[in-house]
């Protein structure tokens, strides 16, 4: 059995939908009712928590592998947790989603120093283990999604910051592949990009390129873009985003990594082909 966590995020609920169906599935959530649209014939919904042991346990009991997301960078105590239901529950396998800016010794942010530790807690919890370390998520552009709509802009720090921002999609196909695959993933750490750097100013052409209407690029500050990531994370989260994208404006975030493709055996997907795929969310 393979257990995912985060299934209904950004990558989990990718991975829930293209494991091969060869094996049954458990998808773990602090609310079953956000993730029954994944269940199915293989597929299971548990509820659990990760700040609750005991049914970290319950949920890990008989599976194999799996995928680890935690979300909360003011603690360690969710992978903590994890970790110790798995080493009790037998699990052989846990591949983790990370960050590209663990390899970067000037990236010392808060989310950056918290994903250090995280692998660090699996790499020392004598389960066979697999890093997934994605760059920027195109699908972050849905941020400008409403704006784009209402009024045909586009405002985001640093303009020009070229980034290989990669499509979760992508992620999430290497994900099954190491879910399903221990020996050929385990012991590594896969850095994933898309297959070119692409600026917010190339992605907004590219959007007003394929929705055919003009788009405009604003240039927000520092100062304009804290109050409003302040209404969705704690203040040192909301800190630590502004640090790393500011830390990009160096070129840092540029570089390309070919694992996707050697991972998949094809090219990592463009900003294009994922804009293609989600214009809906961009139309007035």
């Amino acid at each position: 059995m393979i257990l995912l966590t985060g299934a209904t995020g950004t990558v989990g609920g990718q991975v829930a939908r293209r494991l091969p169906g060869t094996e049954p599935v458990r998808l773990l959530t602090r609310d079953p009712r956000r993730a029954a649209g994944l269940a199915g014939p293989h597929t299971e919904v548990v509820g659990g928590d990760f700040d609750d042991p005991g049914s970290l346990l319950r949920a890990l009991t008989g599976v194999r592998a799996a995928l680890l997301v935690t979300a909360n960078p003011l603690t360690h105590a969710h992978d903590e947790n994890f970790l110790t239901a798995a080493r009790a529950a037998g699990v052989h396998h846990v591949v983790k989603l990370t960050t590209l800016s663990v390899t970067e010794p000037d990236a010392t942010d808060l989310v950056t120093e918290w994903q250090r530790e995280n692998e660090r807690l699996l790499r020392a919890s004598g389960l066979a283990w697999t890093l997934l370390r994605p760059r920027a998520f195109m699908s972050n552009t849905l941020g400008w999604a409403r704006s784009v709509r209402e009024e045909g802009v586009v405002r985001a720090l640093h303009g020009d910051t070229e980034v290989a921002a990669v499509d979760p999609r992508d992620v999430a196909d290497v994900a099954v592949r190491a879910l399903t695959d221990a020996e050929g993933h385990a012991g590594r750490a896969h850095p994933l990009t898309g297959p070119e750097a692409v600026s917010p100013v190339r992605q907004t052409e590219i959007l007003a390129e394929l929705l055919e209407r003009p788009l405009t690029f604003v240039e927000s500050t520092e100062d304009q873009v804290l109050p409003r990531l302040l209404e969705r994370y704690s203040a040192e989260v909301a800190r630590a985003l502004v640090e790393s994208s500011a830390r990009g404006r160096d070129g840092t975030k540029a570089h390309v990594e070919p694992a996707v493709a050697e991972v998949l055996g094809g090219p990592a997907r463009a900003y294009r082909d994922w804009a293609g795929d989600h214009l809906s969310a961009f139309r007035a």
